[in-house]
């Protein structure tokens, strides 16, 4: 993959302080990782960047909307997103990035590139399940939520051993006594 420039940070030049950068992701940053699961996006990443002498330490803060669908209507809706990371990068032999908050760059390295970790940073942010807040509040009306709850089991009968059934097995039930 591609690394882009502006998430390059050369920090040889830099002095040993804390320094600040700011990001703001929309979908041209997804399209680079080929990730297409938001419509669209807006989300902005605060990184602190603290030199140290024999070390990096970058603090990651992520805040703001992807506009995703619905795992339940597919209806489109702003999902908040609020994540952040703290990274320590050291020097060594050769470059490792095998632990989540660990990175090592070889000697002799002059600049680090945050790529990969705004994209996990706002990706991993997501929910597993993405529900639209109209569907919990019950404000939104869609075809889709009709039709479930048109298909969805409206009555219990009782059984003679005082169970409830669903009144669609019931009349499966009765297929076998027509015989």
């Amino acid at each position: 993959m591609k690394q882009l420039k502006e998430y390059t940070i050369p920090f040889v030049g830099l002095k040993q302080e804390l320094h600040q950068f700011e990001y703001q992701i929309e979908n041209t940053f997804f399209e680079h990782f080929e990730y297409d699961e938001f419509n669209a996006s807006a989300v902005k990443v605060d990184l602190e960047f603290n030199k140290k002498t024999t070390m990096l330490e970058l603090e990651f803060k992520a805040t703001g909307t992807v506009n995703v669908n619905c795992d339940l209507t597919n209806e489109p809706f702003d999902l908040p997103i609020e994540n952040d990371l703290f990274l320590v990068v050291k020097f060594g032999d050769e470059y490792n990035n095998e632990n989540e908050e660990l990175l090592i760059l070889s000697h002799g390295e002059y600049e680090v590139n945050v790529q990969q970790y705004i994209y996990e940073l706002i990706v991993l942010a997501m929910p597993s399940k993405r529900v639209h807040p109209g569907v919990e509040n019950g404000t939104l009306e869609s075809e889709i939520l009709e039709k479930l709850e048109e298909l969805s089991p409206k009555e219990k009968t009782k059984t003679s051993d005082d169970e409830e059934t669903d009144p669609r097995w019931d009349k499966l039930k009765n297929l076998l006594n027509d015989k």
